[in-house]
């Protein structure tokens, strides 16, 4: 069975829709993008296909993403 996750299923927001929006207001982030329609906000399972999203245009996905897939931006991690 083939996975193709194309939304947020919470509040019924298709990937193509939100990246449409981020490209028409300037959003870059995930927060940013909230700020300018509701998606996200409840189960947050899409968060990291969003931040995909903005990163590379891709709209569908085929694996399942979590948080530790593409994780909010800030410094980077220590190692070592």
């Amino acid at each position: 069975m083939k996975i193709c996750v194309d939304r947020c299923v919470c509040f019924d927001r298709s990937f193509v829709d939100l990246l449409s929006i981020a490209r028409r207001t300037g959003a870059a982030s995930l927060e940013a993008l909230q700020e300018e329609t509701e998606f996200g906000l409840a189960c947050r399972i899409c968060n990291p296909y969003v931040r995909r999203m903005l990163r590379t245009g891709q709209t569908t996905f085929d694996a399942l993403l979590s948080h530790v897939d593409e994780p909010p931006p800030g410094p980077p991690a220590k190692t070592g």
